[in-house]
Parts: C-alpha cells; structure tokens; sequence
C-alpha cells in the first residue's frame, strides 16, 4: 500500500468505528476524574483496547495507559499523546457532584481520539508498511491543579512531579521515544467562531508556569481579643494587595500572570486565622521572566508576613516551561490538518497555552496541535462537546494519517524531523535544571 492508500484504509477504519468512539468520549464525559484519580476513566480506556485487540501496560504515574504497536521496522518511534484528567467546575451540569470534575477542558475527546487512531492502526496494510513504531499514551493529570494533594502524594512517595508528562519523562517512560504528537480539543463551536479554526498546528506562543504553595502561620486567639493572636489572613491580604502593587512592573512582551486563589482562610469564624493556604501560578510566555516575577511574588508574600508577625513558607513547585516548537514536525501535521479539515478550516499557527507537552517538547520534537468541536468557554460551566464528528473522529484521523506520513518510505520525513531538531535540553538537565530534581535520589 502507498501513502494515500493506507491514509484512506486508515480514515474509513476510523468511519467504521465512530460510534463507539462518540460512545466512549460521552461515558468519560459523564464521569470526569481529577489528575491522579482516573481510575474509572482509565478502564474505560483500558476496555477500549481490549476489545481492539491491543497489548498494554497501565499505571504508569498511577493511572497512565500505554499501547505500544510495532511497525515493520523501528527506525523511529512516535508517540501519540491523550490526557485523562478532568478540572474542577462545579456549575458544569455533568460535574461530579462529590469532587466537582468537570470534563470543561476537552480531554474527554482527546483520549478517545487516541483510540480512533488505534483503531485506525489495526487496518489492514497499514502498520505492515511502515518503518517506524508508534506508541498510544494515556497520560495522567496534565491540569495542575489540587496542589495540596499532589503534595501530598509526592510526601508518600506515590509521584515527585505534578505533572502526568513530567512524571513520564522522570520514570523512563520517554527514553525509546523520538517525537510526540497530541491534539487538544479548541472552542470553535460558538456564534461567530472563524472557519478556519477548526484545526490549527499548535500556538506558535505558548505559556509556562511556576507553581506555589503558600502557607501563612500565626497566632490563634479569641477573635474577641485579637491584640491577643496574630492573624495569619489578614498576613495573606497584605501580600495578596502586595502582588498587585507589583503588576505594572509585568512588561506586555512577557504576558505575566499571577492569579492566587486562598484554599483555606481559618478555622472557625470566632478565633483569629493562624492557617491560611494560598496556591498560585505565575506563569508567563518568557522563561527568564517568569523566574523574575517568581521573586517578586515571594517578596510581595513575605512582606505580607512580616508587617503582621507571621511566618510564611512558600513551597515552589515546577511548573510547565514555554515551548519548543519543531517547525518542520508542525509542518507535517499542518499538511493532514488540511487533508482531514480542508484548507479553508485551518490555520498553520494558533493560540498557545500552558501545558505538559511543552514540557517534552524541550527535549524532543513535540506538536500540540488543536482541533475543533467544542462550544462554551473553557473551563466554564456551558462547554461542551457540541461537534464528536470533528474533536474526535476528525482528530482521529489528522493524527492517524500523520503517523502515516512520518513513518512511510523507511520513515524518512521522521527521520528527518529527529536529525533536524535541536533540543533545548537533555532528560538530565531538564529534571535538575527545572524541576530540581536530584540524579540518583529522585531519578
């Protein structure tokens, strides 16, 4: 079979099996899960792949799924990324009503858009006649969020690193790895939406982060005779108004943001707060920025802790870096954005975000293209999947058919885009440099 013929074999392959996939991505819908609790949404998966016929491995960083398919020879291995994890929206009319997980950022499409593509791979003639393998990863808790409780998870051992692709690169997962792609699922579906968004290569600006963990520690009293305590909130509010004494001195060229929330104001209404927890991002489209705003963030919250007489632990976390884009890896998934969508539906660039896959994408070439087919706002209580046809079974194909024409012809257009690209960073210094982790302890 040539290229155009396994690109066809692959997409009615995908065709054949769409109801199933618009089954399964409105079953994980109705049961989002937060990052490093996807028990449920990965048996899903896991059963999926069962019925495909597929070999795996599973827990990896607690609930990771990973499918691996062998092609007829193994000059490149590519891997093809879904996430898991929902956020919290608790107005989301499908939120748990326990954990308020809401499926309000399209993983939901994502992974099962992964399962189109191993559907579309057990085609006759497809992985037959190709010279690479491709590996299916299920990732875990690409949402950094809940901190307390990732914190709590490293303290047991059970995770170093918050971030599902961050803790894949750390455990090895990575290592047999030569590039990735992945698709996360865009607000196109709104009133007035442009055409052409329908697909896009990835945000050719993307953010990173910092993350923090916040504590401020006083004195309780009775709140009747507060001269008697030392109050721990109103600490957090001096260094809270403090940050934002700070935001004009945030350049436009860096895109700073800072935007703390307060997980926990006291105990009890009639005693003086003496524990106050904050989390925060600053994130930002500018590495060196970010470490610049990061201090005065920390300076800003212990000023707040020593106009009171309090004590203030900033635990800090690594975040998700800026990304590293492969301009020539981007212009093959451009290529079968067109050949899936049609050109008028797409674009070669888009907006950027923060995410996990920036992450890898320092260390090998990634694409973190973005496909279509929700309505609402994201991380609001009115998205949802409006258009399956095009967040899942579209996305399915763009990234089968991608695939195809990376590892056709003795894989050369990989083979290309691996000798062409030029990572910022080894696994080595991206685990000491930016997540300050410490060879031979923690990896």
């Amino acid at each position: 079979m040539n290229v155009a013929e396994m690109k066809k074999a692959a997409c009615e392959a995908i065709d054949n099996y769409a109801d199933k996939l618009i089954a399964l991505q409105e079953s994980i819908f109705n049961e989002p899960e937060l990052g490093y609790k996807e028990f449920k949404t990965a048996a899903k998966i896991k059963a999926a792949l069962d019925e495909l016929g597929y070999e795996y491995t599973d827990g990896h960083a607690v609930t990771g799924i990973i499918t691996p398919v062998k092609g007829r020879d193994h000059k490149i291995n590519l891997a093809i990324m879904g996430e898991l994890d929902a956020v919290i929206v608790a107005g989301h009319p499908k939120a748990d009503p326990v954990t308020g997980a809401a499926h309000s950022c399209g993983h939901s499409a994502q992974a099962t858009s992964v399962i189109g593509v191993a559907a579309a791979l057990k085609a006759p003639g497809i992985m037959e006649n190709l010279d690479g393998d491709i590996t299916l990863m299920h990732v875990p808790s690409e949402e950094f969020v809940e901190l307390e409780y990732r914190q709590s998870l490293k303290e047991q051992g059970v995770i170093k690193l918050f971030g599902g692709k961050q803790e894949f690169i750390r455990l090895g997962l990575m290592d047999n790895i030569d590039m990735m792609i992945m698709q996360h699922t865009s607000v196109t579906e709104n009133e007035g939406a442009e055409e052409w968004s329908k697909g896009n290569a990835g945000g050719a600006v993307g953010k990173g982060f910092v993350g923090k963990l916040i504590q401020y520690i006083g004195k309780e009293s009775h709140a009747a005779a507060p001269h008697q305590g030392i109050n721990a909130l109103k600490a957090a509010q001096i260094g809270l108004a403090a940050i934002d004494a700070n935001r004009e001195t945030f350049q436009d060229k860096d895109t700073i943001r800072v935007h703390p929330i307060i997980t926990k104001g006291g105990d009890l209404v009639n005693v003086v707060p003496a524990d106050v927890r904050i989390e925060t991002y600053v994130r930002g489209s500018n590495t060196q920025a970010i470490f610049d705003a990061s201090e005065k963030v920390d300076r800003a919250l212990q000023a707040g802790a020593y106009a009171l007489g309090a004590k203030c632990i900033i635990t800090q976390l690594p975040g998700y870096m800026c990304p590293f884009e492969s301009e020539e890896l981007k212009d093959v998934v451009y290529d079968n954005l067109v050949y899936v969508l049609g050109k008028d539906n797409c674009h070669r660039n888009g907006p950027g975000g923060s995410t996990d896959a920036s992450d890898v994408s320092n260390i090998m070439p990634v694409v973190h293209m973005r496909i279509g087919g929700a309505c609402g706002v994201g991380h609001g209580a009115d998205y949802q999947i409006k258009r399956p046809d095009i967040a899942v079974i579209a996305a399915a194909k763009i990234m089968a058919c991608t695939a195809i024409d990376l590892l056709a012809n003795g894989a050369e257009k990989a083979l290309n885009v691996k000798a062409n690209f030029k990572a910022p960073m080894t696994k080595e210094e991206y685990l000491t440099q930016w997540c300050g982790l410490e060879k031979g302890k923690d990896f």
